[in-house]
């Protein structure tokens, strides 16, 4: 979703040449393979095939698999996007063999390094030469970091070129009525955080605030891989105590996902894209964590950080059901436009303007 419009922009710069290389850390095929078909992205130069693993044996494998295509095809630059393990990895290769990295969504941070994600971000601003951001606050945070300005570019959200590209096709797949569902009156909520999922405790009681939502507003869960095994361990099923109310859904493909998104009247995610969605989609946001490494989508959109207690959970869409929840606004330059004005900065410090 990230690196789809960059693509399509460097495709249309003709002194430009881009090589995608697919780490595999995303191999699952509607958690990746779907993607790529539904937005069009070419079929991957290099597929590194790594899976899932451990954080650092992850890290690892992919350094591994990364350092001899650098060493082969000798590249300009290495653009990563985001805060995974590979964007970490593949910097890391880059900054090792001199080849300049440039980071698409930097800047951004939640404070909490207990967040692998952080650490991800940290590390890879750090040794970027480009650094590329979507709001003013991600530039804050590099100049507090001491990052040099003219490293620094405002320039967008690539995650919002990706929405405004694909969303009058989302709304015409119709999947909310292919649901069953009515535009308006249902909820939608994600989980797939490790401290929200893998904490026993935590999960069961972010679910006793859904079941009491559910019991208002019928509520669709996708449930990420990763959740399902938690409720799994928890004894929890479809049709059954906590989930009684609430219809589980196996992942969704990326426009069967913005419709649900679009048609919702609340969404409730731990998910830092979807705070970003629901923004420009005018939906009001429910965040079950307590931070949050976009606050622009607390300041200008349509996202209220809840935490993770239930009580505090159910009174916050509570409020969205009587009051309306939040308007919000559009941020700066979230226009659709964020992978031209990258591709733009690459080309004019490559002399290629």
């Amino acid at each position: 979703m990230k690196i789809a419009p960059v693509l399509a922009a460097l495709k249309r710069h003709a002194g430009l040449h881009g090589l995608l290389v697919h780490t595999g850390q995303h191999y699952d095929h509607q958690m990746s393979g779907v993607f790529f078909d539904e937005l069009g992205i070419p079929r991957p130069d290099f597929d590194l095939g790594i899976g899932s693993a451990s954080h650092a044996q992850q890290t690892a494998r992919i350094m591994m698999a990364f350092e001899p295509l650098c060493q082969t095809h000798r590249p300009d630059l290495v653009l990563v996007v985001g805060d995974v393990n590979s964007t970490l990895a593949c910097s890391v290769v880059a900054s090792k063999l001199g080849i300049k990295v440039a980071h698409v969504e930097a800047g951004l941070r939640s404070g909490d390094r207990r967040m692998p994600e952080e650490i991800n971000r940290l590390v890879t601003d750090t040794l970027s030469d480009l650094l590329f951001t979507t709001s003013a606050d991600a530039d804050a945070n590099l100049r507090s970091e001491g990052v040099a300005a003219d490293k620094i570019h405002l320039v967008g959200n690539v995650m919002v070129d990706t929405l405004l590209g694909h969303r009058e096709r989302a709304l015409a797949s119709r999947s909310v009525e292919a649901l069953g569902l009515q535009r308006g009156g249902y909820g939608l909520t994600t989980l797939h955080r490790p401290s929200n999922v893998d904490d026993p405790a935590c999960l069961a009681g972010l679910l006793d605030g859904l079941a009491e939502i559910a019991s208002r507003l019928p509520l669709v869960f996708p449930i990420h891989p990763r959740t399902r095994k938690s409720l799994a361990a928890l004894g929890e099923s479809e049709g059954r105590g906590r989930l009684r109310d609430i219809r589980l859904l196996d992942p969704q493909n990326y426009l069967a996902f913005v419709d649900l998104m679009a048609g919702a009247r609340l969404v409730v995610t731990d998910s830092g894209g979807l705070q970003e969605e629901t923004t420009m989609l005018g939906v009001p946001c429910l965040t079950v964590r307590d931070n949050t490494e976009r606050p622009v989508t607390i300041s200008q959109g349509t996202n209220t950080l809840v935490g993770t207690d239930p009580q505090a959970l159910i009174a916050a869409a509570l409020d969205v059901l009587e009051h309306g929840g939040k308007a919000g606004r559009i941020p700066p330059l979230w226009d659709g436009r964020a992978a031209e004005r990258i591709v733009a900065i690459i080309a004019a410090t490559a002399g290629l303007a």
